[in-house]
């Protein structure tokens, strides 16, 4: 077929975490939460569903980017909502990449920000984090129209300090996009960098934290001239009445979120401790999952095929520098246990 454009043809598309469609599985792959939204937000669902659904939603999502702005501490002009982070990643490439302009990020790291600059034919300039997995030298260079880093960083959980995100906030000619999708399982956010640079762009997600993964809802914040050239090229109803009314109801709630957080934080503790105490390597999360690498002579594939074959889903990246390692999602206390219960018996049979 010739009908595509010539870099829609080269590219290969993003391939998000397995959805398995038998029942019974523990989910331990796409950084889901364990646990439900809010009372109040399953009740502000309830009742907009009884609403009037044939009108369209409110273009803009006013009433939840007041919510937001009150939040974050700034006005609902620069506050931007769209169909999950995801979509606001893909405005940002259609605002600011293109044709030869230039789309930096640390790798390795979340697999969709390339697929988003080859769907606008931007050029990608990739900079291997270091070990320790500080900002990497090679973004400071000077040229990229958009520079993202995902923070805390997918797959590994690790975290640059706002002030590093800050002198590259200073270093890059283009916009800085902190992709904070994980940020309150973290210990610090960057959400005062928005404020106060005008070329920074923050990214918060409903998914995670607040347990809405399948509403799809996400907000930007940036200066109010970013905002408004973000808002010229998003779809035109972009969020949905049922997304609009659950996000406001989860901003009214935000201790309801934060106790959730909390018990993940500490699930994440006990399951860092227990792969050490194995000889696992884990790095330091700040997210709501933990990246380790298998010590030899285990397989990471061979466990992650062992572990599916128990109905446990993890995440195996088929990639150098990764596919050592395996990804795993903070679940219920319940779910951990069962995880390594499949660990310890995958041991025992490869002794």
């Amino acid at each position: 077929m010739r009908y595509f454009r010539p870099n829609i043809e080269r590219m290969t598309g993003y391939v998000p975490g397995e959805q398995p469609q038998a029942k019974g599985f523990i989910k331990l792959n796409t950084n889901e939460s364990p646990y439900p939204p809010s009372r109040k937000v399953r009740g502000a669902i309830r009742a907009a569903v009884n609403a009037d659904l044939r009108l369209y939603p409110d273009p803009m999502a006013n009433a939840l980017r007041r919510k937001a702005a009150e939040l974050f501490g700034t006005r609902p002009e620069c506050v931007l909502a769209g169909n999950g982070s995801d979509e606001l990643l893909t405005i940002v490439m259609r605002a600011f990449a293109g044709p030869k302009r230039i789309v930096a990020y640390p790798t390795p790291t979340y697999s969709l920000y390339p697929t988003l600059a080859a769907i606008e034919d931007a050029r990608t300039r990739p900079a291997p984090y270091p070990r320790d997995f500080s900002l990497p030298a090679g973004l400071f260079r000077k040229g990229a129209a958009v520079t993202i880093v995902a923070n805390p960083n997918s797959p590994t959980g690790t975290a640059a300090l706002p002030k590093d995100l800050a002198r590259l906030a200073r270093a890059v000619s283009g916009v800085l996009v902190i992709d904070e999708a994980y940020v309150d399982f973290a210990d610090l956010d960057c959400m005062e960098l928005a404020k106060r640079h005008s070329n920074v762009i923050v990214l918060r997600t409903f998914s995670k934290s607040f347990s809405l993964c399948g509403l799809r809802l996400g907000l930007a914040v940036a200066d109010e001239k970013i905002i408004g050239g973000m808002a010229k090229v998003k779809d035109s109803y972009n969020v949905n009445r049922l997304a609009m009314v659950a996000g406001a109801a989860a901003l009214d709630d935000i201790g309801s979120m934060r106790a959730n957080a909390e018990k993940i934080r500490r699930t994440r503790a006990r399951l860092t401790a227990a792969l050490e105490s194995r000889g696992w390597f884990v790095y330091p999360s700040q997210s709501n999952f933990l990246f380790a690498r298998v010590p030899p002579p285990l397989s990471a594939r061979g466990i992650y095929r062992e572990l599916k074959r128990r109905k446990i889903l993890v995440r195996y990246f088929d990639a150098p520098g990764l596919d050592d390692g395996l990804r795993i999602s903070i679940g219920s206390d319940r779910e951990i246990n069962a995880l390594m219960r499949g660990l310890q018996s995958i041991a025992g049979e490869k002794s």
